[in-house]
C-alpha cells in the first residue's frame, strides 16, 4: 500500500438552531449560533495545513432535511476552498439531512462528490505523483429513518489499495441514539474495508482499532450541555502497511462543560460566591481560549444546604455571576467571537492552543489528542466568556446518615428503602415504572421527559433528590419535625 493521509469528520449539523437559547443575551447567543460555522472553517484550515490527500464527511452535514440556504452556501464555500488546495471531499448524508430533504440548486466544486442513496458507490483517489492511493466507498440516506443494515452492501476493491467506507450508522445499538442503519461490529469485518469512517454518534469513539478500523469522530461542535468536552475530527495517517494512526484535533469554538462544586466546608453565601468564581476561572482555563457554556452542580453536605433549597439564594447567585460576566464583556462585539474568519469584515487573532501531550493508547497505531492549531476569537477580547447555563443544587444536610439508617423509625425505614433501591438497578426500575406510570400515561408527558426510557435513565438522580427532600421535610435543621 501507499502511505496517505486523510481527514475524517462527521455530524457537522451546520446552522444548528441551538434550541433553548432564546433567554440567553444576544451577544452570547450570537457566538453560540455561529459556532458550527467557525468549526467548519477551522476544519478546512486544518486539512490544508496538514496537506491531507482527501477529506471524508460521514453524514449529517446539515441539521435538518429542510436545509438552510446559509448552511449550504457555507458548506459549498468550504468544499471550494478544499478543492483549490487539491483536496477532494467525499460526502454522505445521514438521518438529519437525507437526500429527500429540500436543497438549493447549487453548483458544487469539481473535487466534491456526494454519494447516492440507491447503491454503494466507489470513488478512486488518484494523485499525480503516486497514482491510485485509495478507494472510498459510501452511501447516503434516501430518507430520515433508514432501518436497513447498510453495512452489508459494502465490498472492498483492490486489496493492494487502502479501502475506506463512509457509513452513517448505529453500531451495536449505541444507547441514546436512534437505531438507524443498525449494524454490529461483526458486520463490519471481512468486507475488504480497511477503515470504516462512521458517523451518527456525537461522542468520538474508536469502535475497532484492529483491521478493520472503525471510528466515530464525534461532532465538530457541541450543541448542548449533553455534548461536553472537546469536539472535532481525526487526521488519519496510513503507513505502507495499511496501519492507520489517528490524531484528534479539537475544532469547537464554544466548549460545553459540566463541573461539580462541594459545599462541604463552605459556611457563608460569600464563601460560596467566591468558590464559584474560582470554579469559573478553572473552566475558562480548561477551555483553552474558547468561550464556554457551563452547568454547575453543587454537591456534598454542609450548613448552606437548606438556604440553597429555599428562597432565592441559588437564583440570586446565578444572576449575579451572569451579570458579572456580561459586565466583563461590555464594549466588546459578540460578533467578533468564534466565527473562524468566515464572515465579511471580521477581524481575528489566532490564539495557539497549549501543547497537549495526552495520548489515548490503542493496540493499533497511536491515538493522540493533538492541539487544533488555533482558536479564533476577537483580537480585542482578552478573556473569552464563561456563560453559566444553570446551577443545580444536589446537596444535603450535614447529618449522620449512618446513624439514621440504623434507627428504628419512619425516616429510618424510608432511608433503608432508598438504599435498597439504589443498590439494585432492576428493583429501582420496577419501582420507578410503578410510581411514574400514571405520569407517563398523560398526553405529552412522555415527550416532555424525553420518552419513558429517557425518564427512567434519570431515576437514580431522582431517588437521591427524593431522599434528601424527605430528610429536609422530616428533619428541618437536623431536628425531627414535630
Amino acid at each position: 500500500m501507499k502511505a496517505l493521509k486523510f481527514l475524517h469528520a462527521a455530524d457537522l449539523h451546520l446552522d444548528s438552531p441551538f434550541k433553548g437559547m432564546n433567554s440567553v443575551p444576544e451577544r452570547i447567543r450570537d457566538v453560540i449560533r455561529e459556532s458550527t460555522f467557525g468549526a467548519l472553517s477551522r476544519l478546512v484550515r486544518l486539512a490544508v495545513r496538514e496537506k491531507v490527500d482527501f477529506a471524508v464527511f460521514s453524514g449529517d452535514i446539515y441539521d435538518a432535511g429542510d436545509r438552510s440556504l446559509r448552511a449550504q452556501l457555507r458548506f459549498r464555500s468550504a468544499l471550494a476552498e478544499l478543492d483549490r488546495a487539491g483536496i477532494p471531499a467525499l460526502v454522505i448524508h445521514g438521518n438529519h439531512d437525507p437526500l429527500d430533504g429540500r436543497g438549493a440548486d447549487l453548483e458544487w466544486p469539481a473535487g466534491a462528490y456526494v454519494y447516492p442513496a440507491d447503491k454503494v458507490e466507489t470513488v478512486q483517489i488518484v494523485k499525480e505523483d503516486r497514482g491510485l492511493i485509495a478507494e472510498v466507498h459510501g452511501i447516503s440516506y434516501a430518507s430520515a429513518a433508514v432501518t436497513e443494515n447498510l453495512a452489508l452492501r459494502f465490498r472492498g476493491g483492490d486489496a493492494s489499495v487502502f479501502q475506506v467506507a463512509l457509513l452513517h450508522t448505529n453500531v451495536d445499538g449505541h444507547p441514546g441514539y436512534d437505531n438507524y442503519a443498525p449494524c454490529s461490529k461483526s458486520d463490519l469485518m471481512g468486507r475488504g474495508i480497511d477503515y470504516w469512517a462512521l458517523g451518527h454518534i456525537h461522542t468520538r469513539e474508536i469502535v475497532m482499532d484492529e483491521k478493520p478500523a472503525a471510528v466515530y469522530p464525534g461532532n465538530i461542535q457541541g450543541r448542548s450541555i449533553r455534548e461536553c468536552g472537546p469536539r472535532g475530527c481525526y487526521i488519519v495517517a496510513v503507513d505502507e502497511n495499511g496501519s492507520p494512526a489517528l490524531d484528534f484535533h479539537a475544532l469547537d469554538g464554544v466548549r460545553w462543560q459540566q463541573e461539580s462544586l462541594s459545599i462541604a466546608g463552605i459556611g457563608t453565601e460569600q464563601e460560596l460566591q467566591e468558590s464559584l468564581q474560582d470554579l469559573l476561572a478553572r473552566l475558562r482555563e480548561k477551555a483553552e481560549g474558547r468561550p464556554t457554556v457551563a452547568r454547575i452542580f453543587l454537591e456534598g453536605r454542609g450548613p448552606l444546604h437548606l438556604k440553597l433549597q429555599a428562597g432565592s439564594t441559588l437564583s440570586d447567585l446565578l444572576r449575579e455571576l451572569r451579570e458579572s460576566e456580561l459586565l466583563a464583556l461590555a464594549g466588546r462585539s459578540a460578533a467578533e467571537y468564534g466565527k473562524g474568519g468566515t464572515g465579511a469584515g471580521a477581524e481575528y487573532a489566532e490564539v495557539p492552543h497549549p501543547a497537549d501531550d495526552n495520548k489515548e493508547e490503542g493496540t493499533r497505531g497511536s491515538y493522540t489528542t493533538a492541539p487544533s492549531g488555533g482558536v479564533f476569537r476577537s483580537a480585542a477580547a482578552e478573556v473569552p466568556f464563561v456563560w453559566i447555563e444553570s446551577i443545580e443544587a444536589r446537596t444535603g444536610q450535614d447529618i449522620d446518615f449512618e446513624l439514621l439508617l440504623r434507627e428504628e423509625s419512619f425516616i429510618g425505614d424510608l432511608l433503608r428503602l432508598a438504599e435498597e433501591l439504589s443498590a439494585d438497578e432492576g428493583k429501582l426500575r420496577e419501582f420507578a415504572e410503578e410510581a411514574l406510570g400514571s405520569l407517563l400515561a398523560q398526553n405529552g408527558a412522555s415527550r416532555l421527559f424525553g420518552g419513558a426510557d429517557g425518564l427512567l435513565e434519570d431515576t437514580g438522580d431522582w431517588l437521591e433528590a427524593a431522599r434528601e427532600l424527605a430528610v429536609d421535610q422530616l428533619m428541618p435543621d437536623g431536628r425531627r419535625a414535630k
